[in-house]
């Protein structure tokens, strides 16, 4: 059902929701800025009168290059800064949010759209597989270490920030349920670190299917009205971007096919977080899609109680993570 919806959405004509009037003097931070669909964000925050636009990235002198490419098509130099970040370490994550910390004064969005998309066994630190790690436990390690900025922003400055997370359709696939139940009902993290059962064909929707059970219990544990942060999600759909650079050729192959007939190029994929960036409170806790709310692409399988008791369950081994890599509690009511 959700590729139907997928694939009929992708000839959709997409509006640019940020705009000069709804960006000024505001300070985004965009993961993966590089490239793709995250170069296209930056590109776009820039452009709509942003005071700054921290582009957070793995390869630095990649950076370099999307901040010079940002501001040939802009015309405004020394809005994009360059900055490290790499989603394989916990070390690099914590030294980038305590640069944030140090750094800037306000942060009205942070846009958690790196990712990676590999289909063979690897592994980062602490032996865990590099697909879940980069793109479920140290994206919400990220997410976990700056809500309390967020916070404070929305406190200090009497905003409303956005924390949003790139997801994927695909996530909500059988496919990706199926990968899930080979975790089990307890120690689902450590039983999905099994090269032996995995299918790598499937990793990245797997990943990002526990993500969205994910944000989904992160947005009902902190609601608006306790932290003045909306948290939501959004799909960009097929796009033409680099994300399966890292697989093999086969699967290059496959995707090349896909992007040629149905993708979208990534700066009009980049306008569907675009809306999520600048989306009110209705969208706290939401699926986004086509620069619409999509609920209803989430299957009754996700809601039900097996899919409930599977997100408490994911919920509960994040949270266990986060506090051993020492995430610390999210302080409600910063000074």
């Amino acid at each position: 059902m959700v590729m139907r919806y997928i694939i009929a959405e992708q000839y959709a004509k997409l509006p640019i929701l940020a705009t000069p009037e709804t960006c000024p003097g505001k300070t985004y931070i965009v993961t993966g800025a590089n490239s793709g669909l995250g170069l296209e964000t930056a590109r776009h925050l820039v452009r709509c009168s942003a005071s700054r636009v921290i582009l957070a990235v793995r390869n630095v002198a990649a950076g370099e290059a999307a901040k010079q490419d940002i501001e040939r098509t802009t015309g405004r130099k020394e809005v994009a800064l360059v900055w490290k970040l790499d989603l394989a370490s916990r070390t690099s994550i914590k030294e980038f949010a305590t640069k944030v910390e140090k750094e800037l004064e306000r942060v009205d969005g942070l846009i958690e759209n790196a990712g990676v998309f590999v289909d063979k066994w690897s592994t980062c630190e602490g032996n865990m597989e590099t697909t879940m790690t980069v793109n479920v436990i140290n994206t919400m390690l990220l997410a976990h270490l700056l809500l309390p900025k967020l916070i404070a922003s929305a406190k200090h400055y009497n905003i409303t920030p956005r924390l949003v997370f790139v997801v994927s359709g695909l996530g909500f696939t059988t496919p990706a349920k199926k990968e899930l139940e080979k975790g089990g009902n307890r120690d689902i993290f450590k039983n999905l670190n099994n090269p032996n059962e995995q299918l790598m064909d499937e990793r990245y929707s797997l990943s990002k299917l526990v993500l969205i059970y994910a944000i989904r219990s992160l947005s009902e544990t902190y609601p608006v009205s306790d932290t003045g942060v909306i948290i939501n999600m959004v799909s960009p759909g097929i796009c033409s971007t680099g994300l399966a650079r890292d697989a093999r050729a086969f699967m290059r192959a496959v995707q090349g096919i896909i992007r040629a007939v149905w993708a979208r190029s990534a700066e009009e994929g980049s306008r569907t977080i675009l809306h999520a960036v600048v989306s009110d409170e209705s969208s706290h806790g939401k699926h986004l899609s086509g620069c619409k709310i999509k609920e209803h692409w989430i299957p009754p399988w996700m809601t039900d109680n097996e899919g409930q008791q599977a997100q408490a369950q994911i919920w509960k081994e994040l949270k266990d993570l986060m506090d051993k890599a020492g995430s610390g509690p999210i302080t409600l009511n910063p000074a």
